[in-house]
């Protein structure tokens, strides 16, 4: 071999050397170029009904999740890292489930974040699992007061409306319009047990009857025997504080009794999943909406509109908003924090004023401090068979700035304990 055949060999092998290295180094360095990356994600633990009563408006709320997880991505993520949810089914009744899911998801999957729950009996109980074990929790959809009332912690934030909130935006006019006799169908667990609390605080306050209360158990499917009792009462008005598939049945049932021509039906909130499920002669009644697609005049809820459309070919309901404002709320306190300790980011949240973007709606919607109900706008109405859209089956009367009939702090009972 020749003299200049050695040195080309000699270059050769040590440029294969050196891009063995380089490669070698590149695989070396690779878990700090994740990490800088942000490939380690942010984990929403879900724990939210996908069967059962509640399944409709837990999968709604679920599209919510998943349109700001992928805003919250395309925008840097949380603290530089991509957002994730991981997703259990906690069935819509059953507590015992909901808190085993609650615990799979704190301990085995180690989220950062505990989101749920549509049934408020379930958040209550998913709540007391993610405060003792210092978990950052965010309730969507469970409305019962005492979540950030009696039983409120400095780690639990509610982003849907508590039941006296629903209660005292519509029963004060229900009084002076239809009538001081009432007769309520309940759901006999904390949701309903709230609104019928709040309501008899009204009444009281109104110079108003209760003629009767019936405690239904979730899931009922034949309401004949109960709207018997509630006709025989003879009331001004029959309260349904159904949700879900139970206030779908309920409604059909009271129109196949022709109670909607003697009486007047009302009740507290009603879901947008409701009114779609119903055929149109169903659509009765005055109710709370907790919100409502067809805002033409507030900023930012065409773009939301039309991405819901998009993903599912239906509009968004109260429970998409809900979904999609607690995962941004979660994002906003843990990038204003600049941290994923629970304690940070609950105090960041702390008093926190959602940007417009975010709220979806006319006045501001805030995480009220020392107790964490977002307080913001509800609207109070009718159902209507058919409106200026296909989805368009709720009619606003009045909306109403929550705080305006929101009980002090003081009166809900929540007395906030932070660690020290």
């Amino acid at each position: 071999m020749s003299e200049r055949d050695k040195s080309n060999r000699a270059a050769v092998s040590r440029r294969a050397v050196l891009k063995m290295a380089a490669t070698a180094g590149a695989v070396m360095a690779s878990p700090r170029i994740v990490l800088a990356q942000g490939e380690q994600p942010v984990k929403f633990g879900v724990d939210n009904p996908l069967t059962g009563t509640y399944a409709i408006t837990g999968r709604n709320e679920l599209h919510g999740m998943e349109l700001a997880v992928a805003e919250i991505n395309a925008k840097g993520g949380i603290l530089g890292r991509p957002a994730k949810l991981i997703v259990e089914d906690s069935t819509s009744g059953d507590a015992g489930v909901a808190v085993q899911k609650a615990h799979k998801l704190i301990d085995r999957d180690k989220v950062d974040f505990l989101i749920g729950n549509v049934n408020s009996g379930l958040t209550e109980a998913i709540s007391q699992v993610a405060h003792a074990k210092g978990i950052f929790m965010m309730d969507p959809g469970g409305h019962a007061d005492p979540i950030t009332g009696t039983e409120c912690h400095w780690d639990v934030f509610q982003t849907d409306p508590s039941t006296t909130l629903l209660v005292n935006a519509i029963a004060p006019s229900l009084i002076k319009r239809f009538g001081k006799k009432f007769y309520f169908l309940v759901p006999d667990y904390a949701f309903g047990h709230g609104l019928l609390k709040a309501y008899q605080e009204n009444l009281k306050k109104y110079s108003a009857t209760n003629l009767g209360a019936d405690l239904i158990p979730l899931g009922t499917t034949d309401y004949s025997s109960y709207l018997i009792k509630a006709q025989s009462a003879k009331p001004d008005v029959i309260v349904i504080l159904q949700n879900g598939e139970d206030q779908t049945n309920v409604l059909k049932q009271t129109v196949q009794f022709g109670l909607e021509k003697r009486f007047h039906i009302a009740g507290a909130n009603i879901e947008l999943e409701t009114l779609e499920a119903l055929p149109p002669g169903s659509r009765i009644g005055n109710w709370v909406i907790e919100w409502y697609w067809n805002q033409p005049k507030v900023p930012h809820v065409k773009e939301f509109v039309d991405a819901i459309k998009k993903k599912t070919g239906r509009v968004p309901t109260a429970r998409t908003w809900f979904g999609h404002t607690s995962i941004h709320a979660c994002a906003l306190a843990a990038n204003k924090a600049k941290s994923l300790e629970p304690v940070k980011m609950a105090r960041a949240l702390d008093g926190f004023t959602l940007p417009p973007e975010v709220a979806l709606q006319p006045y501001p919607a805030t995480y009220r401090a020392n107790q964490h109900l977002l307080i913001g706008t509800l609207w109070a109405g009718h159902a209507q068979a058919q409106g200026s859209a296909p989805d368009d089956l709720f009619h606003i009367d009045v909306t109403i700035e929550s705080k305006t009939i929101a009980p002090s702090v003081e009166e809900t009972g929540c007395k906030m304990v932070w660690p020290t």
